[in-house]
């Protein structure tokens, strides 16, 4: 069990915050997923969508390793109205057979702990098409979208993200935190900004940020808590593929803190009525992982 919870928490969060605790129920063999409101952003994650976000990457990881280790993992999200920090119940059945449905998920255990966040510049090498296709398979397979938008619409995007940059520089409650939870303190990955302005050093090297970055869109029809947590999870579903295909990815999810710039990040053409987060793909060198909290912090066993 010490081990599935170790892969769960190799799942990414906003600031590395990993707002996340499990426990173990021995007499159901039942794993609840839980809110960790001291490691929540009341500030830069006002509405807990992010905090769902890097739960929901925990949840399909777990379910991963899960069926890794030969269980079938049956999940439940919300499944107590009454306990909003209850996020989810992953019950363990039987050993999973060969023709169960969720062993595909087995394939994507080893990217779990190779998976990172870059803050460095990719190459310009396109992305091939059959492997776009693959990343909107996969996150289609959690019940979300993933568009890759064109030329203009990037750039929109990305002016979004500047801006919503400049706020969060700005406010000192986001500042704080930032300098509390963020990855880039000391051990952490180098500094950068998602939209690829200047940084004062970067520790582990890296030259100029594309010009025009390969971004993708993730999100659902809806914008629910349920919806926030699918899309957490269909947001690591598609960043262990992308590993798999030795693709270096970032996250960004600025603009969409902002309600009077959310609604500008998609595309008013596609059928996504939210977009919960914005990835940056292509191919970089590697990175080194950041830390995580031990599995005694986040894990408890009744």
């Amino acid at each position: 069990m010490e081990a599935l919870v170790e892969a769960a928490t190799a799942a990414p969060s906003l600031h590395n915050a990993q707002p996340w605790r499990f426990r173990y129920l021995k007499d159901t063999a039942t794993f609840e997923l839980r809110a960790a409101l001291d490691h929540a952003l009341p500030h830069s994650d006002p509405d807990g969508r992010a905090l769902h976000l890097g739960c929901g990457a925990a949840l399909f990881n777990l379910r991963v390793a899960a069926t890794h280790a030969s269980w079938r993992p049956v999940t439940v999200l919300l499944p107590d109205r009454y306990d909003p920090r209850l996020l989810a119940t992953v019950r363990l059945e039987r050993p999973a057979g060969p023709a169960d449905p969720g062993a595909g998920l087995a394939g994507l255990h080893p990217a779990i702990h190779r998976r990172r966040t870059s803050r460095l510049p990719f190459d310009d090498e396109r992305v091939p098409d059959p492997v776009r296709a693959t990343l909107r398979e996969a996150a289609e397979a959690e019940g979300a979208q993933l568009h890759f938008p064109s030329g203009w619409h990037v750039q929109t995007v990305l002016d979004l993200i500047r801006d919503a940059e400049g706020r969060d520089l700005a406010d000192p409650g986001r500042t704080a935190e930032l300098h509390r939870w963020s990855e880039d303190a000391p051990g952490g990955a180098s500094a950068r900004d998602f939209a690829g302005r200047p940084v004062p050093a970067r520790p582990h090297g890296g030259g100029e940020f594309e010009e025009l970055p390969q971004l993708a869109l993730l999100g659902t029809r809806e914008d629910r808590p349920a919806d926030w947590l699918r899309a957490g999870q269909a947001m690591e579903r598609v960043l262990l593929v992308a590993t798999g295909h030795h693709l270096s990815t970032a996250l960004s999810s600025e603009a969409l803190d902002w309600s009077d710039l959310r609604w500008t990040v998609r595309d008013p053409l596609s059928s996504m009525g939210q977009v919960h987060v914005v990835l940056r793909v292509g191919y970089g060198p590697p990175v080194p992982a950041t830390p995580r909290r031990p599995v005694s912090q986040v894990l408890r066993v009744e």
